[in-house]
């Protein structure tokens, strides 16, 4: 879902750092970069053998040994346990997906969010607020927004700095209704991280964004 390969490693906790508990853990990190450490945790996955069961067996009087139909054998499980945080996870594809990029006049800041994970899908424009384009603009949006996808209508400010401000937002395509739509039913497509535009016709155009989805790799 976008986070660099390289940003990630496992760190296996030494035997003698561990929790009485547990017979191993093993840390999934990632290169935060915060200060004093390149690394930080991520989530952390202990085998905490049967510690718990046998402890919960002991202060409750419930037997929780399982017998194995199988092998014939009676054992108390083992615990796995995975604890990783939403809050970490956010900031790890934030610090991935962020960039500045050097252009010829200025610098565009974008967040190269996996389509999948952006907060917003697909944001919609009509080219100017008259004519007929606001409200085939909203006809598309509500097309777009049947499939379940995050949509955005903004019609304020040149398309220029529109499109800067979904690059800021994450948005993975922008799609603008122009004077040639109302003739002949397509729409500009353009993408966020090779800012490369296309033309679609409407009818074509939830299943060119699933397939755009679909096959999409960082550039």
């Amino acid at each position: 879902l976008g986070i660099d390969p390289a940003n990630l490693r496992h760190y296996e906790h030494p035997q003698e750092k561990l929790s009485h508990y547990s017979k191993r853990t093993v840390d999934i990190e990632y290169r935060f970069n915060f200060a004093g450490s390149e690394w930080g945790e991520l989530e952390g996955i202990a085998n905490r053998t049967d510690f718990d069961l046998t402890t919960h067996s002991t202060h409750s009087g419930t037997d929780l040994v399982y017998f194995d139909p199988q092998t014939k054998e009676h054992y108390t499980p083992y615990v796995i346990e995975p604890a990783g945080g939403i809050n970490r996870m956010a900031l790890t594809f934030l610090i991935d997906a962020y960039e500045e990029e050097e252009l010829e006049k200025d610098t565009r800041v974008v967040l190269r969010f996996h389509p999948e994970i952006a907060p917003i899908t697909c944001a919609v424009f009509p080219l100017v607020k008259k004519d007929g384009m606001p409200e085939k603009a909203h006809e598309v949006e509500a097309l777009l927004r049947t499939t379940g996808w995050n949509t955005f209508y903004d019609q304020k400010g040149a398309i220029g700095r529109r499109y800067r401000r979904q690059d800021e937002d994450g948005t993975p395509f922008c799609i603008t209704i122009d004077g040639d739509t109302l003739e002949n039913n397509q729409v500009t497509v353009r993408h966020r991280d090779s800012m490369e535009q296309e033309t679609v016709e409407i009818a074509n155009l939830v299943g060119y964004i699933a397939n755009a989805i679909q096959n999409w790799k960082r550039s």
